[in-house]
C-alpha cells in the first residue's frame, strides 16, 4: 500500500506523519512501545473508505532521544497536531496508551473528534507496574512472532526512558472522570483473550460514557488489529458508518 508523507508545524517543530486512502479523515494513534507500523494489517480495508492518518507519538517510532514521556504533554501535542493538520472533526482511534490520550482529546478538545474508538484501552487503575509484569509476560507468550518482532524493533527505536516513563504514566491513569465529558459516540473494542487489559476494563470505561458500545473480539489479544485484522476492520468501519 502506498503511503503519502505529510508535514506540518506542531508547537514550532516540523512534524512528519503518513497518510493513505481517500475519504473522511481517520486518525490512528498507537500504544505503548508502538508506532504507526502496528496498524499495517488493517490499512487496506480502512483506506478503502477513509483518508487514514498514521501518527507516531513524541518519543516513539524513531531513533531514541532519551525523552521522558508525560501524558498531558502528549495530549497537548496531539491537540496541536489536529489543529495543524486542519482535518476538522475527525474519527479518532487510539490503542492502549494511545486510547488514554485520544479519550482525553475527546473530553478536552471535543471540536477535534467526530467519533472515538478506544482499542484495548488502559485507564482503569488497580495494578502497579510490578503487578502488570505477569499479565504482560502472558500476553507476550501468546503473541504471534510477527508482533514480537515489531515490538522489539519499536522498543529499540523508542528507548528505555520513553517506554519506562510511559508505562508508569499509563498504569496510574484513570480515565473515568474524563469520559464523563466525552460527547462523541464511542466504540470500545476489546480482545477476548487480552490478559493485559481484560474485557471488563472496557465495560467499566463504557459505563462512564454517554454514548458507547463495547465489542469483544473473541480470538484477539491485546493488539486486535494484528491478531484479528478482518474482524477489527469490519467492526470499526461498521461503527464509523453508522448513524
Amino acid at each position: 500500500m502506498q503511503l503519502r508523507s505529510e508535514t506540518g508545524e506542531v508547537a514550532g517543530v516540523r512534524v512528519r506523519w503518513r497518510s493513505t486512502g481517500m475519504g473522511p479523515p481517520l486518525v490512528l494513534v498507537h500504544g505503548l512501545a508502538g508506532s504507526w507500523r502496528w496498524w499495517r494489517p488493517v490499512l487496506p480495508a480502512l483506506a478503502a473508505e477513509h483518508t487514514v492518518h498514521l501518527l507516531d507519538l513524541p518519543g516513539f517510532g524513531r531513533i531514541p532521544q532519551a525523552r521522558v514521556f508525560q501524558l498531558d504533554r502528549a495530549l497537548d501535542w496531539l491537540a496541536a497536531w489536529a489543529r495543524a493538520a486542519t482535518l476538522g472533526p475527525a474519527d479518532i482511534v487510539g490503542h492502549s496508551l494511545g486510547a488514554v490520550i485520544c479519550a482525553r482529546l475527546a473530553a478536552r478538545h471535543s471540536e477535534t473528534v467526530r467519533r472515538l474508538v478506544l482499542v484495548a484501552p488502559a485507564g482503569v487503575p488497580g495494578r502497579t507496574a510490578a503487578g502488570s509484569a505477569l499479565p504482560l509476560a502472558l500476553e507476550l507468550l501468546r503473541s504471534r512472532p510477527r508482533l514480537l518482532a515489531l515490538l522489539a524493533r519499536d522498543s529499540l527505536r523508542s528507548g528505555p526512558l520513553t517506554i519506562g516513563t510511559a508505562a508508569l504514566a499509563v498504569v496510574g491513569a484513570d480515565l473515568r472522570s474524563d469520559l464523563l465529558r466525552v460527547e462523541a459516540p464511542t466504540l470500545v473494542l476489546m480482545g477476548g483473550r487480552d490478559v493485559l487489559v481484560p474485557a471488563w476494563h472496557g465495560e467499566e470505561l463504557a459505563r462512564a460514557l454517554a454514548d458507547a458500545r463495547v465489542v469483544v473480539l473473541d480470538g484477539a489479544g491485546h493488539v486486535p488489529m494484528i491478531d484479528a485484522p478482518d474482524a477489527f476492520s469490519r467492526e470499526l468501519l461498521a461503527f464509523l458508518g453508522s448513524d
